[in-house]
């Protein structure tokens, strides 16, 4: 199982980003999928998350109202929309996708909110 996240970059504060986490296979439609983040020196935490249909969906208290998961299982594809970036927002953003007890992650993409 192979996730490639992909999207991020150096914003300005009050800014946007769209995060993607492409995962090609045939567990994809039938995983939830969660984005993480992890700032230097710090633990990762869990940002959002998705279920499987993308009918039912979790975030953390600092990306309630500000972010936006969404998925296109078509496109076997996960979605961060980010808005009002702040400088605390600064991270690598991981996706993983879990299924029948593992979990599977990707590569990182990193965050840079500028102030």
């Amino acid at each position: 199982v192979q996730l490639q996240a992909f999207g991020g970059g150096l914003v300005q504060v009050g800014g946007s980003l769209r995060l993607s986490c492409y995962a090609p296979g045939r567990i994809f439609r039938v995983s939830p999928v969660a984005w993480y983040r992890q700032a230097p020196g710090k633990q990762r935490e869990l940002v959002a998350e998705i279920n499987s249909s993308g009918s039912s969906s979790n975030y953390a208290d600092f990306a309630r109202g500000r972010f936006t998961i969404s998925r296109d299982n078509a496109a076997s594809t996960v979605y961060l929309q980010m808005d009002g970036l702040q400088p605390e927002d600064t991270a690598v953003y991981l996706c993983n996708e879990r299924f029948a007890g593992d979990t599977y992650w990707g590569q990182g993409t990193l965050v840079t909110v500028s102030s």
